[in-house]
């Protein structure tokens, strides 16, 4: 797990409930009801994929908080009903409900959210900051983080960024996959989602791979931009340290816990 001296770097995958991990991940034998209990004591992070699809209960929440340690942290997905629509302006309602589900239930453990977008949705910067001026900086005195995750070219444009950046939202960074990489520095926090674990790999990605990521992840945490990540603004980030997110998403899924367990222990040398 990370140390008290290095606090701003989470890893993790998306999920706890997957049938091949029983077994691989998970003990033979574990009781499905403790698989939670056990992901966080090997992961630092979580993103929740389920409130993507569906409202979760409060006491849902509540239960995930109970269960996972003092210093893990949640990264939870919005709502496809907020996110899936032509007019962004019109998502006011599902934004709302989401966000009064009882996500503070998850209290100190509530990360950072993920507003993910089709790949069929383009860029229009009127038609996106009206979504941006719906998410707010807290509720029930919780401090939110917002991150979008964008998927179609047209939003390789500076303007992006300096949406992004006037509103505090992270543009989530992806990697190692077939979507468009935008690594820009836009929030005091980064948030990644890498996908290129392998079939055949122990560990989902190659050694020297595994060493880059983690090493990017150092770099990141210290507000500074790692080599080799693509960006789109030439204009400076943010300055000084920052929390990182960083998921092992999609790719050869059963060895995307071991790919986050392996980047846990090198950022923790």
């Amino acid at each position: 797990m990370p140390r008290k001296d290095n606090p701003h770097i989470r890893i993790g995958v998306g999920g706890w409930t997957f049938e091949p991990w029983r077994g691989t991940f998970y003990p033979d034998g574990l009781a499905q009801k403790r698989e939670l209990e056990h992901a966080s004591r090997q992961l630092s992070s979580i993103e929740i994929n389920g409130t993507y699809y569906g409202s979760q209960k409060p006491e849902s929440f509540a239960k995930w908080h109970e269960e996972t340690p003092e210093d893990f942290v949640f990264a939870l997905k919005g709502p496809r009903f907020a996110t899936n629509r032509r007019v962004l302006a019109e998502a006011a309602p599902s934004v709302e409900k989401f966000l009064t589900s009882g996500i503070t239930e998850l209290k100190q453990k509530l990360g950072p959210i993920n507003w993910q977008f089709m790949g069929t949705k383009k860029f229009d910067p009127v038609d996106f900051e009206a979504f941006l001026k719906l998410l707010p900086d807290s509720v029930d005195g919780r401090k939110l983080r917002h991150a979008v995750e964008v998927r179609h070219d047209s939003f390789k444009t500076p303007d992006f960024i300096d949406l992004a950046r006037a509103y505090n939202v992270a543009i989530i960074t992806a990697a190692d996959g077939e979507y468009p990489q935008i690594a820009d520095l836009t929030a005091p926090f980064a948030y990644l989602r890498i996908m290129g674990t392998e079939e055949g790999e122990k560990l989902g990605y190659p050694k020297k791979s595994l060493d880059l990521w983690a090493k990017r992840a150092q770099v990141l945490a210290k507000g500074e931009m790692p080599e080799g990540l693509e960006t789109v603004s030439r204009k400076p980030g943010r300055k000084g340290p920052g929390d990182v997110f960083l998921y092992v998403i999609s790719g050869h899924k059963v060895a995307n816990p071991a790919a986050a367990m392996a980047l846990i222990e090198r950022v923790n040398i």
